[in-house]
């Protein structure tokens, strides 16, 4: 016997139709390429999106046809998100900062019909329009422009597209688990990957990430998506801002902290989301500008492991609680968040600090296991202690690759990450590292995000760091420390080796540290430390 209850399916367009409905009036500020501001609402944003989804039938393109954009955060890719994944069409969010190789691949794996740009990736564009043939449409998101047609002759233009359409248009309705977005991984190794999202992992991804215990999102909050919409769309943030009823700040190309403390204070943002890095760079601008980030209440630190020290900054000089996030393209990307239950309010601060350190608990809707080897399916005991290769299964967890016939997961059903983790009782996971980044030494594990995370802490003289395997002729692989110092810095390697001696056993001290003036990083801010490996992996033997 089945319930007696309404079906109505879990689609993309249903968001910006409540939205609309009712918070009609609610802002969505936007910061534009020119970096002029836009000031729209959610009942705007809705318009348009009908508009322009109108415009895209209006060129001929049908339902499941991949509608690729390189652009930044801003309300025309907004309003084209919601108008592509709403017309059962695909969103295939691109990252510009990728090579133009990889570039090149994805577009023509994904098959797209038509890319989306903003001006700023103009020269991109014509640097790859000859080996992308299938692509039919070229649309800067702009007004018409001049210098655009000077330089691509066939461009067409956002405003004017959506100016001749009006807004009567009906959102069409289809099986929730049709295709609605298109994310490739970052392709450190090897090409990238395609994840193709549903309406409906979408929508229970959505509703997680509003959730208490994972971002706490609401109709009172003013949320700032740092992260940007081409990096697993922006975590989902767009889509739940919508579902809430948040008000969106959207900062276009300005993630410079000067840029980002600037929107927080006039636009009193409660809520940011990005990488460590960009905190970092936060941070520095609101000392150096003596702000006091008053309105900021949470701010989602994802993406790579965050310093105790970040933490410590956000909480004790700004009285802002800090989200410690995991997860990755594959996972939508929320895999869990690191919120307090009721047994740790009574804890120190310390104590608070130690828990908010992990990468957090999984909300319903997904389950951890830890397995024995990669791939594999006996499992280990979740006690806080014992580590092993993470696995994820759940309702907004990839199956298959795009494209790929084959499954991606185990015998069993499992997703397994390629991490390395311990997960307690409650659920709490801590990644000790990548599986390919933990260094061997003499027959012990030692973890490279562990001895990062001391570097970071240890001074504010450091602004990044890394730390490979190098070879070694007596132990296998020695930990090096890369590391980039802020230019007036005085800092010795002995000051640092000195202070790893205070943290860690002698076996886990680096053996070097080196000093560079940069360290290379993907199209997603994460380093690569494969570009690394190849560079100083040979050192020790070399000395």
């Amino acid at each position: 016997m089945q319930g007696r209850m309404m079906f109505q399916p879990l689609l993309i367009s249903s968001f910006i139709e409540h939205a609309a409905q009712y918070h009609s009036d609610t802002a969505v500020i936007s910061k534009n390429t020119d970096l002029s501001m836009t000031h729209t609402t959610w009942s705007k944003v809705a318009n348009n999106a009908k508009r322009f989804a109108k415009a895209l039938n209006s060129l001929g393109l049908q339902a499941h046809h991949r509608i690729a954009t390189i652009a930044w955060n801003n309300h025309r890719h907004l309003e084209a998100w919601y108008a592509i994944s709403g017309n059962q069409m695909i969103c295939h969010t691109i990252n510009p900062r990728l090579f133009p190789e990889q570039l090149i691949f994805i577009i023509n794996d994904a098959q797209d019909r038509v890319i989306l740009f903003d001006k700023t990736f103009l020269p991109l564009i014509v640097a790859v329009k000859a080996h992308i043939p299938l692509v039919e449409h070229f649309i800067c998101l702009s007004d018409y422009d001049t210098d655009v047609i000077e330089a691509l002759p066939e461009a067409q233009f956002y405003d004017v597209l959506v100016t001749k359409q009006n807004s009567e248009f009906n959102w069409p309705i289809f099986d929730e688990t049709t295709a609605s977005s298109l994310c490739y991984t970052s392709g450190t190794t090897g090409n990238p990957k395609g994840a193709l999202y549903s309406h409906r992992s979408t929508a229970l991804h959505s509703m997680a990430i509003a959730l208490p215990d994972s971002m706490g999102l609401s109709a009172k909050d003013v949320m700032m998506p740092v992260v940007p919409m081409f990096h697993v769309n922006a975590w989902g943030t767009p889509y739940a801002a919508a579902m809430v009823g948040s008000t969106l700040v959207l900062p276009g190309p300005g993630l410079d902290g000067t840029s980002l403390v600037n929107l927080i204070d006039q636009y009193q943002v409660s809520i940011a989301l990005g990488v460590p890095t960009i905190w970092q760079g936060l941070l520095t601008a609101a000392k150096n500008m003596g702000s006091q980030l008053s309105s900021m209440k949470r701010n989602v630190v994802g993406g790579s492991a965050c310093p105790a020290s970040m933490i410590h900054t956000f909480k004790d000089v700004y009285n802002c609680d800090t989200i410690h996030a995991w997860g990755m393209t594959e996972t939508s990307p929320l895999g869990t968040a690191a919120q307090l239950k009721t047994k740790h309010l009574g804890l120190s601060q310390e104590e608070q600090t130690y828990v908010r350190l992990s990468q957090g608990r999984p909300p319903f809707g997904v389950s951890l296991r830890l397995c024995d080897q990669e791939q594999g399916t006996n499992t280990i005991p979740s006690d806080g202690k014992q580590t092993g290769n993470l696995q994820i299964k759940g309702h907004w967890i990839i199956d298959s690759y795009f494209g790929k016939d084959q499954s991606a997961l185990t015998i069993d059903g499992w997703f397994d990450t390629g991490d390395i983790a311990t997960v307690d009782m409650d659920g709490y996971l801590r990644i000790s590292d990548r599986a390919k980044d933990l260094i061997k030494s003499g027959g012990e594990w030692i973890s490279s995000v562990e001895l990062e995370n001391i570097a970071l802490d240890f001074t504010n003289d450091i602004s990044m760091a890394a730390v490979i395997a190098a070879k070694h002729p007596k132990w296998d692989e020695r930990p090096i420390l890369i590391a980039v110092k802020h230019a007036e810095s005085q800092l010795t390697e002995a000051e640092i080796l000195e202070y790893y001696a205070k943290k860690v056993a002698k076996w886990q001290i680096p053996d070097e540290v080196i000093f560079v003036q940069s360290i290379p990083l993907n199209g997603t801010g994460k380093i690569l430390k494969k570009e690394l490996r190849e560079q100083f992996e040979h050192i020790l033997l070399e000395e």
